[in-house]
């Protein structure tokens, strides 16, 4: 398996025709050149530069074109439309099964593709995720049996594996996932090398599954953070598997949350929820912050979909979780994000999302307050965050100044997400090209594009 060396973020292929492009070697202007011949159209690049970035759909003539050009037969066109039918690279297998065997060969598939693969976009729709988290709700997990080949692998290395786990968190916040994912993915090759080739106990063996499934999530998250969509749902529902292998129904739930919140990011707000609804109901007894946590994540899809009511359920459930945990409950290692900083940060997205601005500052507010000046990256989000809601509230002024502010936290650790969140809250400022402002803060938001 070819590794990828190196810690800088590959660009990212946006657009299923970026991938056609990249494979190709073709400039906008090759696209093009390439429709306007049969067609005898204009040979304006700007043309394929908007169907790959503005969601513009080229019309019949010039998908025909492009499709004799690339050897795609006219009825896949017809059948699979635009831009479906667009060669965009292998596809994210996920038909493995529920069994230690299937993880294996998921994870395994996973390693092989994830870092390459710099798509931009998800290859596989919420539809797709859906049914895989049925899937997860309903099989149970046979049981985890001993290996007996290999090495022998005793409880102490287990340990010092899953000792690492807490370094490897904070690294991937404070860096940020472009840097991190590097170093995730070779731990887990790491760990997926050990399930496949030593032996062990089925005791020990849960114990890998479980770090497998945690570091799978991690590397996902970190590929998320980075624009790659289609290497964070490789990472997850590789992940989703081992979690089930390992019958930790709570760490299987926080992967299905995150794939909510992709789908939540690419405006699939129903499918957010529906996933958001399962990962709540198959995470089986938790501690009171695991589920406030879990709550959280389907009110915001909640909201996203407009319904204010089930929102203020939600919130209200979720509250009452966070006042019922406890110091000495024994959360999972990974919910240790999730604090009264994050509750009140999650909370202010979703009155956002609701048009209620003035409760989303406040919150925002209390939430930055409240958090470490270590974490960066969440400080840089909630900070544009508020900068969105003092747009809304006719503060232009202070909007462009947080704007400013959150720009070295996300040079300090850098996130694609981010800097998408600083150019849209910019796009949302009621101010002109021309005012000096304006001009300084655009100055700085090309230093993240560069």
């Amino acid at each position: 398996m070819g590794r990828v060396a190196g810690l800088r973020t590959p660009i990212r292929l946006v657009h299923p025709l970026s991938v056609v492009r990249d494979e190709r070697g073709w400039t906008y202007q090759d696209v093009v050149d390439i429709v306007a011949k049969p067609t005898r159209r204009s040979a304006d690049r700007r043309k394929a530069w908007k169907w790959e970035h503005w969601g513009v759909e080229p019309d019949a003539e010039s998908q025909a074109a492009l499709a004799e050009a690339v050897g795609i037969p006219l009825s896949e066109v017809h059948r699979l439309g635009w831009p479906g039918w667009l060669p965009d690279g292998g596809p994210v297998q996920t038909g493995f099964p529920w069994t230690r065997a299937g993880t294996l060969q998921a994870l395994d598939d996973t390693l092989e593709h994830a870092m390459p693969d710099r798509r931009g976009f998800m290859k596989l729709g919420g539809q797709a995720l859906i049914v895989l988290a049925g899937q997860w709700l309903t099989r149970d997990p046979e049981p985890v049996a001993a290996a007996l080949a290999g090495g022998r692998v005793d409880k102490q290395l287990v340990a010092d594996l899953e000792s690492g786990l807490p370094r490897l968190r904070r690294l991937e916040a404070r860096l940020g996932g472009p840097r991190a994912r590097h170093l995730l993915d070779a731990e887990l090759d790491t760990v997926t090398g050990i399930l496949k080739e030593a032996s062990y106990t089925d005791r020990v063996g849960q114990r890998l599954l479980r770090l497998s499934a945690e570091l799978a999530r991690l590397a996902g998250w970190s590929s998320f953070d980075a624009g790659l969509h289609t290497a964070a749902q490789r990472y997850w529902t590789s992940g989703l598997r081992a979690a089930h292998t390992a019958n930790d129904r709570a760490l299987g739930a926080n992967i299905v949350k995150s794939l909510s919140l992709q789908c939540y990011d690419h405006g699939l707000f129903a499918d957010s929820l529906t996933l958001a609804e399962a990962a709540v109901e198959g995470a089986g007894a938790v501690t009171p912050r695991t589920l406030a946590m879990l709550l959280l994540r389907q009110a915001r899809a909640a909201a996203a979909c407009g319904d204010s009511a089930e929102c203020d359920r939600l919130l209200s459930a979720a509250e009452t979780q966070m006042d019922r945990a406890a110091a000495g409950d024994e959360d999972p290692a990974w919910t240790s994000y999730f604090d009264t900083a994050e509750f009140h940060a999650q909370t202010a997205t979703c009155h956002a999302d609701l048009g209620r601005p003035t409760l989303a500052q406040n919150n925002y507010a209390t939430a930055l307050a409240l958090m470490p000046a270590a974490k960066r990256r969440d400080l840089a989000t909630y900070t544009i965050q508020n900068a969105r809601t003092h747009t809304a509230l006719g503060d232009a002024d202070h909007a462009v100044h947080l704007l400013e502010t959150a720009i070295p936290m996300i040079t300090a650790a850098p996130s694609q997400r981010n800097a998408a969140r600083a150019a849209a809250a910019r796009a949302e400022l009621p101010l002109t090209a021309k005012d000096p402002k304006v001009q300084r803060l655009d100055q700085l938001l090309a230093t993240l594009v560069a």
